[in-house]
């Protein structure tokens, strides 16, 4: 007989799998910023006064995806893919604007429509931490750090915007 708050070894595989699969879909997601590096445009725009450091923004969104990941799991461990649905469906479209977002700055030089991204994407995250907070409040805490980087975010997109123009030349 199992110890006392032993879990069958069927429920760690399907946790693992679980921490893969989730894993996988982060690292999807990331592929919009790691394929879409800042390079000579960015590098030209002029820009706000508390821009990071470039070597920043790698290892924030590192730590970002880290805690989106450990969220998602936590809260799929709880209520499973189709039961968690409704909970999980905001958080895997806040992937998909988190993407959108690179390819709009970087490789579109579009920083008026990345920042209409931004917005969706800060609601999006909201939302997920709303529905992420009902099923275990942890998880929605852990995705505090990232709402406030989006926001951050949010001041350097709209300043490159006012310094820069909306659409600067490429």
């Amino acid at each position: 007989m199992p110890a006392a708050g032993a879990r069958p070894m069927d429920d760690r595989r399907r946790d693992r799998w679980g921490l893969a699969g989730w894993t996988l879909l982060v690292v999807i997601a990331a592929m919009g910023g790691i394929l879409s590096p800042p390079g000579d445009w960015y590098a030209a725009l002029e820009k706000p006064p508390l821009t990071p450091p470039d070597l920043l923004f790698p290892i924030a969104w590192t730590a970002l995806y880290g805690l989106m990941i450990a969220a998602a799991w936590q809260v799929w461990r709880r209520t499973g893919l189709v039961g968690g649905l409704a909970v999980l469906v905001p958080f895997i479209a806040q992937l998909g604007a988190n993407g959108l977002w690179s390819i709009l700055f970087f490789q579109w030089h579009r920083p008026d429509l990345a920042l209409v991204d931004l917005v969706v994407l800060w609601a999006l995250i909201a939302l997920t931490m709303l529905r992420f907070r009902r099923v275990h409040p942890p998880a929605a805490w852990l995705l505090a750090p990232y709402l406030v980087w989006v926001s951050y975010a949010g001041y350097l997109n709209i300043a490159i915007i006012l310094l820069n123009g909306p659409a600067p030349p490429a």
